[in-house]
């Protein structure tokens, strides 16, 4: 078995994950994530008949109908390192009895922390002070505390029910949209909100946590008409996808005042094209995806998307379908 392994955090990341992969047997190649079309398309015609891949262990690269059309019928399995599948052509590979694996549960913790952290960094104003320090300067500029204000949670699953914790634990008040509203959970956690639409969540928000996965209805969702229902001077945090933001808006809407503050961990482009409308904006902070980035939770999610694609090669039962059919 021949199989492509993309993602970069698994390659550079060291635990048990490789050693379990080397047991495997498979004949491994690496390369260096995320590729566009292009690139895949190039290393699944390398080597003509003798090349391609049976599986394919990938981060965020673009596996669209294209890429799969040229992979069969050698290819039997994409497994995805991660839970979002946005830049899989899910659809297609189902009408091609493709299976698509992925490894839900494992990041959740660490993209909750992660959120918070760049909460914290847009509540205080981190960006311009530790320029100005670095830079020899001691500029000073007031911030806000988290304690007392309101949270709108937008997308309440694994991750978004940790930020509701932490929100609570900083004594926040957490409001939670979601289309497929946990009430266990909600009854679990005391001053936990209910909101029946995203427009009731974040009327009164005073942070915007997004925790939605990408689908084409809600591309671009927050744009001008969205921050124009939020209260002026608002926060908004993304620790989800970039696609689900209008990127130039987002730019103005900080750069006027009317936003408090952008904060995000993803781009809808990554990596990012230089030069880019975030740059020079103060309160805009962005982090290069690194939210699931840690030893613990790559270690997690590696073993989860090696077991996944070994046993589906193997003809085992121990793996994660995205798109059973």
């Amino acid at each position: 078995m021949r199989i492509l392994l993309t993602t970069t955090s698994f390659q550079d990341t060291p635990g048990r994950h490789h050693d379990l992969l080397k047991n495997s047997g498979f004949e491994v190649v690496t390369a260096r994530g995320p590729l566009h079309e292009t690139q895949m398309l190039e290393l699944i015609r390398k080597d003509g008949d003798a090349g391609g891949f049976d599986g394919l262990l990938n981060g965020d690269d673009a596996i669209t109908a294209k890429v799969i059309d040229v992979a069969l019928p050698r290819l039997k399995v994409i497994a995805k390192y991660g839970i979002g599948l946005d830049s899989i052509d899910v659809k297609y590979a189902t009408s091609r009895k493709l299976p698509v694996l992925f490894t839900p549960g494992v990041n959740h913790t660490t993209v909750a922390e992660h959120t918070f952290g760049l909460m914290i960094a847009a509540a205080k104003h981190f960006w311009p002070h530790l320029r100005s320090v670095k830079g020899g300067g001691w500029k000073r500029i007031t911030g806000s505390e988290l304690a007392g204000k309101t949270i709108a949670v937008l997308g309440v699953g694994r991750i978004g029910k940790e930020v509701v914790k932490r929100a609570i634990a900083f004594d926040m008040t957490p409001i939670g949209y979601d289309c497929h509203w946990d009430a266990a959970f909600a009854a679990q956690q005391h001053g936990l909100k209910h909101a029946a639409t995203i427009d009731d969540a974040i009327e009164n928000a005073d942070f915007v946590s997004l925790h939605m996965s990408l689908a084409d209805d809600d591309r671009g969702m927050v744009n001008k008409a969205f921050i124009d229902k939020l209260k002026k001077g608002a926060v908004i945090i993304n620790t989800a996808r970039g696609g689900l933001v209008n990127e130039a808006d987002v730019a103005e809407a900080c750069r006027s005042g009317r936003l408090g503050g952008y904060a995000a961990d993803v781009l809808d482009v990554e990596p990012q094209k230089v030069p880019h409308v975030f740059q020079d904006i103060d309160n805009i902070i962005v982090t290069p995806h690194v939210g699931s980035r840690t030893f613990e939770s790559v270690e997690r999610q590696a073993l989860r998307a090696v077991t996944n694609i070994v046993e589906f090669l193997k003809g085992g039962k121990d793996f994660i379908q995205a798109n059973p059919f």
